[in-house]
């Protein structure tokens, strides 16, 4: 499984624990839904800055949406 995949499944595990929808999620990110849609789906390539202001939106370190 490559980068962009387990990032996919990260996020959308994540925000789903949290029982928030794409748009609570993007909200609290500071992004457009639709690009959550496009992350969860592994059809866009994040920047650092795009993946650190996610793991601070769902409280975990960067490093776990990547695991």
């Amino acid at each position: 499984m490559d980068v962009i995949d387990r990032l996919s499944r990260n996020l959308r595990r994540l925000r789903q624990q949290k029982g928030w929808s794409q748009e609570e999620f993007a909200f609290h990110a500071g992004i457009h839904r639709t690009y959550v849609s496009d992350l969860e789906r592994g059809a866009r390539n994040p920047t650092v800055t795009v993946v650190d202001k996610l793991a601070k939106a769902l409280e975990v370190k960067l490093g776990e949406l990547l695991d």
